[in-house]
């Protein structure tokens, strides 16, 4: 029995229906969960993102052809960039730059820009990876960094501790979707794997409560926010013994469904 369900002293209660808050993939180890513990498992976005209009882009007062360089820090931000400027029938500069935090952004961004090594700086995974591109050309361009709503606290004190001459541009929304349909469906599991899916809950049904609903959460950040509004987590991920949700899902089913 793992430590969590010790601690808060649960009778475990038989699992049969499963919700997890992300859209269903093509591939998932939750297939072969569902197949082997005979599940009833469901998939639902419990958050989306939305694209900004271009009236509130412009009430920003950010000029792109004023920069030299851009950041991408997701494929939502290249996503989101890109419209606003075929919107406004910008065509990029084949001289821009553009650092990436990651591998998979750099390779996302190939879709709307010819590929070159010596305009594209990628990182490993963090923005810190980025440091020495950063000092390289700190003096010769000025930086764009394209975010949501959400904003980006660790992106922004690197930057300004860098002290690069950049801005950033809100250019897209992170929302709770609209989950109304669900109000009078009732699941064993719930499974979340950030804080928005929580305030998504909440939005959608204010008057929430858990009773004999099992949460399941990954990550530390999740399971802060399952906290703060009184919830009990009974299913968490990752732990040494149980790395993945899956892992963590399956053990608990096993003593659960246990007859």
């Amino acid at each position: 029995m793992s430590a969590n369900v010790k601690s808060v002293g649960e009778k475990l209660k038989k699992v049969k229906s499963i919700l997890i808050s992300q859209p269903k993939p093509e591939r998932s180890p939750f297939f072969a969960l569902e197949e082997k513990y005979d599940l009833k498992i469901d998939w639902r976005q419990f958050i989306h993102v939305e694209a900004i209009d271009n009236k509130e882009f412009r009430r920003q007062r950010i000029k792109i052809e004023d920069f030299t360089a851009i950041i991408f820090t997701s494929k939502n931000a290249i996503d989101h960039f890109f419209a606003i400027c075929e919107d406004l029938r910008h065509k990029m500069s084949q001289e821009t730059k553009y650092f990436c935090l990651s591998e998979s952004i750099a390779n996302y961004l190939q879709k709307f820009i010819v590929y070159r090594k010596r305009k594209v700086f990628t990182g490993r995974k963090t923005i810190s990876d980025l440091k020495p591109a950063f000092l390289k050309h700190k003096d010769k361009e000025k930086f764009l960094l394209p975010m949501s709503n959400l904003g980006a606290t660790t992106v922004v004190n690197f930057l300004n501790e860098l002290e690069l001459d950049w801005k950033d541009s809100l250019m897209y929304r992170t929302v709770a979707s609209d989950l109304s349909d669900l109000e009078d469906v009732f699941y064993d599991v719930l499974v979340f794997y950030s804080p928005l899916g929580i305030e998504s809950l909440y939005e959608n049904f204010p008057g929430f409560e858990q009773n004999d609903t099992r949460i399941a959460v990954y990550g530390n950040t999740t399971s802060k926010a399952v906290e703060e509004h009184g919830l009990t987590i009974n299913i968490k991920a990752p732990a040494p013994e149980t790395p993945s949700m899956t892992m963590a899902l399956e053990k608990y089913i096993q003593i659960a469904n246990k007859k």
